[in-house]
This record gives structure tokens, C-alpha cells and sequence, in this order.
């Protein structure tokens, strides 16, 4: 039996993320589902995991985590010999990559999870999107797109020159968006195109999205 759990849903975004970055480290792991739908990461036993209530939580024999950007680090410097390297040795090279790191979560999640719940997450719970709060966060995500479209015309992915965690922790809502009215904001834009082309097609997010229930 896998030492490493994950407690969460496979549609999650933040789940994605870990499962992700497992599977690149070709690394066992049990996926335990929680049923967002019913409210189950609200109570217990899953509160026991996480006390915010929120997907994933994550155990590793005695060390348990949440807060899946945390997670994908512990998993990349803790099995650092197996899979992919997923970060940049050089401390300067380093240092860009955590910067784009930053721009990832602060700038681009906070619009693109809008834009995912909206137009991605509500249909499946067959909820009206709000028209204002797409308006508003396509125009913010076009603005960053636009900036990652000068960055990606000067360096193959967002962190460096190889795929890192930066480019990893785009792939889930990218997942939902380039699937929504969203895409063309991608499409339009030629080396952001061709970097979701790229990251999209890896072997390892292929097996994050076969565990999607159909």
C-alpha cells in the first residue's frame, strides 16, 4: 500500500496540483476521494487533515500537509532523485523561477480560479455563472497574459528553460480553461499558445486527467 495520500477531489484545481507533481516524480500514491459536492471537506474526519476545509490534504507516513503549493515543494526536494526535477539548482536562475512562482499565485490564480469556478465548476453543479465576475477577471487575466507573452518569447517555459513547479501549477486551471470561451485569450497569443500546447501534452498530466470520473 502507497505511504502517500492524498485526500481530495479529482476535480480540484489544488488537488490536480499534488497529484501532478507526484505523478511527475513517478511517485505511489492513494488518491482517497472527498466528496466536495456533500460538503465532506467540511467536516470530519477530513477537518482532522486540514482545519480550513479545504482540498487536498496530504500525508506522507507521519508528516501531514495541506495547502497544495507546500505540498508540491516538500514532494520535489523530498524525492528529489526520482522523476523530474522540478526546480532550478542555480541560486539566481532559482531565484527568477520563485518569482514567476509568485506572479503564478498572486496574479494568475487569482484570476484564472475565478474564471474556473465560473465556467468550469459551476456547470457540473448546473449553478448560473456570474456575468460581471467573467468580465472582470478576463480582462485581468488577458493584462497577465500579455506579460507571459514577452516573458515565454524570451525563455522556453515560465520559470527557466526547463519545466519547473511554475509551469506544473498553471496546468489544472489551464485544464478548465482552454475548454471555455477563455481559450482564445491563450490562443491568440503565439508562445503562450505553444507553452500550453507543450505542458499540456506531458505524459504525467495525461494520467492526472484519466483520473477524472467522466
Amino acid at each position: 500500500m502507497a505511504t502517500i495520500k492524498v485526500h481530495g477531489s479529482p476535480y480540484s484545481t489544488a488537488t490536480m496540483r499534488v497529484t501532478a507533481t507526484l505523478c511527475e516524480k513517478q511517485l505511489e500514491f492513494e488518491l482517497l476521494y472527498i466528496n466536495v459536492r456533500n460538503g465532506d471537506h467540511k467536516k470530519e474526519p477530513f477537518l482532522s487533515h486540514n482545519p480550513f476545509g479545504q482540498v487536498p490534504a496530504f500525508e506522507d507516513g507521519d508528516l501531514k500537509l495541506f495547502e497544495s503549493r507546500a505540498i508540491t515543494q516538500y514532494i520535489n526536494h523530498e524525492y528529489a532523485d526520482k522523476g523530474t526535477k522540478l526546480t532550478i539548482s542555480d541560486p539566481k536562475k532559482m531565484a527568477i523561477m520563485w518569482m514567476w512562482s509568485e506572479v503564478e499565485s498572486l496574479r494568475f490564480d487569482q484570476a484564472a480560479s475565478k474564471l474556473v469556478w465560473e465556467l468550469g465548476i459551476k456547470p457540473l453543479f448546473g449553478a448560473p455563472l456570474d456575468p460581471k465576475i467573467v468580465e472582470e477577471n478576463e480582462a485581468k487575466l488577458d493584462s497577465i497574459l500579455s506579460v507571459y507573452e514577452k516573458r515565454l518569447s524570451e525563455s522556453k517555459y515560465l520559470g527557466g528553460e526547463c519545466f519547473t513547479l511554475v509551469d506544473l501549477h498553471h496546468l489544472p486551471c489551464l485544464h478548465y480553461l482552454m475548454k471555455s470561451q477563455i481559450k482564445k485569450l491563450f490562443e491568440s497569443r503565439p508562445y503562450v499558445s505553444a507553452w500550453v500546447a507543450d505542458i499540456t501534452a506531458r505524459p504525467a498530466w495525461a494520467k492526472v486527467i484519466a483520473m477524472i470520473p467522466n
